[in-house]
């Protein structure tokens, strides 16, 4: 058996390979990377205030999946800006920002995420989005993202999403 280092990489094998992710006989996959560019949500794709979440959840319209709720509402700016809540009942702290950053991810990722200028994106994280995996949480996120764009694209409040 070769020597490993800390990232998994066989030691005396120096090759300019992607290093090997197995550990202990379970792979361990990577998400698909997206463009590199922006690799943060910057402020003006953020809610800030809590009165810009109040008014979502308020005045805005919403849609339920088993691990998350979106609350939408159009806002004045030209991009769409996301905001995300997780209660106690998600899971401790560490569960809770783990959960947060997925969702970020997604939403930072998606392909669609132009199509939704124009609203301000609440995301309610349910208590079984603590223990979803990433693939579950991003493919009930894109589905449901996908169904918002959609209903923007189409005439806001002619048709419900």
């Amino acid at each position: 058996m070769a020597a490993r280092s800390w990232r998994g990489v066989d030691a005396k094998a120096a090759s300019g390979s992607a290093p090997d992710l197995t550990v202990e006989g379970r792979s361990a996959p990577r998400p698909a990377a997206c463009s590199s560019e922006g690799r943060q949500l910057g402020r003006r794709h953020r809610l800030r205030r809590s009165a810009e979440y109040l008014r979502c959840y308020r005045q805005g319209r919403k849609r339920h999946g088993s691990l998350v709720t979106i609350h939408v509402h159009p806002n004045e700016a030209a991009a769409a800006r996301l905001g995300i809540t997780a209660s106690r009942k998600v899971g401790k702290a560490v569960v809770r920002h783990r959960a947060k950053r997925r969702v970020r991810e997604v939403f930072r990722c998606w392909e669609g995420r132009a199509q939704l200028s124009g609203l301000d994106v609440v995301v309610h994280l349910k208590p079984p989005a603590g223990r979803a995996g990433f693939a579950e949480l991003r493919a009930e996120l894109e589905e449901l993202l996908s169904r918002l764009a959609a209903w923007n694209s189409g005439g806001r409040h002619q048709e419900k999403w």
